[in-house]
């Protein structure tokens, strides 16, 4: 069985502890009527590793420079890593259940000519707080918003009609907020999805369910070496890595990251910088 075979099957059997944050303390229990907006996030609800000094500063690396690759015609259906045997390296980021995470992201996405794809929920707030911050990082290419619904509910639970409102509330916060279109790129939360689910989302425009193949593993609260051995393990060619924006330990981390691509001579890229749009 091919490597990326086992992590997907790995990856699904796993998601549903490693999704239990985002199910319950990001979202609440249960799901709103297809109408209704679901309560945002409730002050104390997330559980956050605690704090520590910022690092000393210290210069930064050269920055990485924009791709310069010709994109592939528009995709369709899912996929799990980007084609080809190139060096690009596209790190997706999910959820946004701390606001501070986020701003960290899109300071170290400025500073140092990183490229990250943001499979967003709306509902959260800091993404409409941050927006000042990452809408010039959209306007130029570096960040691209992608839909993860708005309520982080399993798609496969809902109906069709709930399926579409789900994801069309995410997508209405996206153009209303940030000015862009984040069809057809779709990420299922926990990565449930089945042919029902693709289905609905398509006919709305979302043809292109974003799996993955490597995780950092830090939807839950990760400890400082084991977020390390997953970059180490997972930063490579032609990869689609998912990372999360819920707890702080990534961002102590980012120069090292960083550092990883540079030392193998991976190319950061978002989606858009692979595919044309349909």
């Amino acid at each position: 069985m091919r490597r990326r075979s086992v992590l997907a099957a790995l990856g699904l059997a796993g998601l549903g502890a490693i999704g239990a944050f985002g199910a319950g303390e990001l979202f609440g229990a249960t799901t709103p009527a297809p109408a209704a907006l679901p309560p945002l996030l409730r002050a104390g609800r997330t559980p956050r590793l605690p704090l520590r000094p910022a690092p000393a500063a210290v210069a930064l690396p050269p920055h990485f420079f924009p791709p310069a690759i010709e994109k592939l015609p528009a995709v369709y259906g899912s996929i799990s890593d980007l084609p080809g045997d190139g060096n690009l390296l596209a790190l997706t980021v999910d959820d946004g259940g701390d606001a501070d995470v986020i701003a960290a992201y899109a300071r170290w996405v400025a500073e140092c000519g990183m490229r990250v794809t943001f499979f967003l929920n709306g509902s959260l707030p800091g993404w409409a707080q941050h927006a000042d911050l990452l809408l010039p990082l959209v306007q130029n290419g570096q960040v691209q918003l992608a839909n993860h619904t708005w309520t982080h509910t399993s798609l496969p639970t809902l109906s069709d009609d709930g399926i579409r409102n789900d994801l069309s509330i995410n997508d209405a916060f996206i153009r209303d907020t940030f000015g862009v279109e984040a069809k057809p790129y779709f990420r299922p939360p926990f990565g449930h999805i089945d042919d029902r689910v693709q289905a609905a989302a398509a006919s709305i425009g979302y043809t292109v369910p974003v799996m993955w193949y490597g995780s950092l593993a830090d939807a839950t609260p990760i400890t400082d070496a084991d977020l390390l051995a997953m970059a180490n393990d997972w930063l490579l060619p032609q990869h689609i890595v998912i990372g999360h924006a819920n707890y702080p330990t990534v961002t102590y981390h980012f120069r090292e990251i960083a550092d990883i691509l540079r030392s193998r001579g991976l190319q950061p890229v978002t989606l858009d910088d692979v595919w044309e749009r349909p």
